[in-house]
């Protein structure tokens, strides 16, 4: 997709968007996510956000819980968290 059309995945913003890894980079060479991922998958697989959601994201939770409890987008907006943290972030967008 054109980088213009273009929008955070949890919120909407079109400003400042980063890649944000579903499963960490730092867990890419763990014995458990090699074992249940492809090295191809955990590199690509991941979502466009903002600075604003990414940065929530991390707060929100760590490195072991990202990647096994929320590796895909759908897990992720499962979460009541990250739903009230990005209609708040869409109310109050930069």
């Amino acid at each position: 997709m054109p980088a213009a059309e273009q929008q955070c995945a949890l919120c909407g913003s079109r400003t400042l968007l980063t890649f944000h890894h579903l499963i960490p980079r730092t867990l890419h060479r763990n014995k458990w996510f090699r074992k249940n991922f492809e090295l191809t998958d955990m590199r690509e697989r991941g979502i466009v956000v903002c600075r604003r959601c990414h940065s929530f994201i991390h707060r929100q939770f760590d490195e072991k819980q990202l990647g096994r409890e929320f590796n895909t987008l759908a897990k992720l907006l499962a979460n009541e968290a990250v739903v009230r943290h990005s209609q708040w972030s869409k109310k109050h967008r930069h």
